[in-house]
């Protein structure tokens, strides 16, 4: 009987590779997380915070690895003197061979020392330079001055140095 059992045991057996063909023949994820909480440090320095309610994990792609958001991410990043930049948004998906990531659905940019707010419905994030882009429209806030880049903008991640494409707005002008 226990000859038969581990012999039975031995011969159901999938190695990974097979499990992770079948998974993406079908189009499914590798892996399914619910109310996600990553904290991502670098040399003891917190560099991160990531927060979803849903990742699908897709990493079993061999052409395009990528993962995916479905119900939004809230992600604020830390630069070296602990300034912070928060993003928000309702959905998002992270190509994994580019390090581009698509985010949009009433995606809001937040730099915090800097008070400045970008509005927009889709933006791109190169994280391997940290920029954003997008020929979507895009209103940018600090403070009573509003700029709206009819079609759309780019810029550093913490907004910094925006270029708004086709802008108006309201300036205030200091007369000093």
């Amino acid at each position: 009987m226990t000859i038969s059992l581990v012999a039975m045991l031995f011969s159901c057996g999938n190695n990974y590779e097979e499990v992770n063909d079948l998974l993406a023949d079908k189009n499914l994820p590798i892996a399914v997380t619910k109310n996600i909480s990553l904290v991502y440090t670098d040399s003891g320095y917190v560099k991160n915070k990531l927060n979803a309610a849903l990742l699908y994990n897709f990493e079993n792609r061999k052409n395009h690895p990528y993962q995916e958001f479905p119900k939004g991410i809230k992600i604020t990043t830390f630069d070296k003197k602990g300034d912070s930049t928060t993003i928000t948004s309702d959905y998002a998906i992270t190509y994994q061979n580019t390090n581009i990531s698509e985010i949009k659905g009433n995606v809001i940019v937040f730099n915090h020392s800097q008070i400045l707010t970008l509005k927009t419905k889709q933006l791109f994030w190169d994280q391997s330079v940290n920029y954003f882009y997008s020929s979507k429209k895009a209103t940018l806030y600090k403070l009573q001055d509003t700029v709206v880049g009819l079609d759309g903008f780019d810029s550093n991640a913490d907004l910094t140095n925006a270029s708004m494409m086709n802008n108006s707005g309201i300036l205030h002008v200091n007369e000093n």
